[in-house]
């Protein structure tokens, strides 16, 4: 059974599953996050959504460049959550499964590519509050052990 985080099911509401791959991208006592813009300022761990036919591990390199610029080296798998949402940009209501997993900055490419994003560095213990969602924060938790 998958872990779920954030708001309760709506009754009656049909989501649309959408997995996705998210990487907690630590190097020492800091981590690398996403600043998201609209539609509310959040910060967020780097991902997003797999496209139809991607691997997984191309998603996730995809996405944390999109958002942040950086060329990351992917460690191991942290964990698996679920959250539904109503994702506006979409115009779509999910059940998010956020599959997280550790990986190391390794070389900043550039700045992100996705508009309305930023990457940010942010101490750890500052992070745990600061994530957007209580998932993000439980698989930081986990990772820090």
């Amino acid at each position: 059974m998958i872990r779920r985080y954030g708001e309760a099911v709506k009754a009656g509401q049909h989501y649309r599953r959408r997995p996705g791959v998210y990487a907690v991208l630590l190097q020492g006592d800091q981590i690398l996050a996403t600043h998201q813009a609209e539609p509310v300022p959040e910060f967020q761990l780097p991902g997003g959504g797999i496209d139809k036919g991607e691997h997984p591990m191309a998603a996730l390199h995809r996405e944390v460049y999109e958002e942040t610029g950086w060329k990351i080296a992917i460690r191991r798998q942290l964990g698996v959550f679920r959250r539904f949402t109503y994702m506006p940009e979409y115009d779509l209501w999910a059940e998010k499964i956020c599959a997280v997993y550790l990986a190391q900055p390794v070389r900043r490419l550039g700045p992100p590519t996705e508009a309305g994003h930023m990457a940010v560095w942010l101490p750890v213990e500052e992070a745990l509050q600061l994530l957007g969602n209580a998932g993000d924060r439980a698989m930081l938790a986990a990772a820090l052990g």
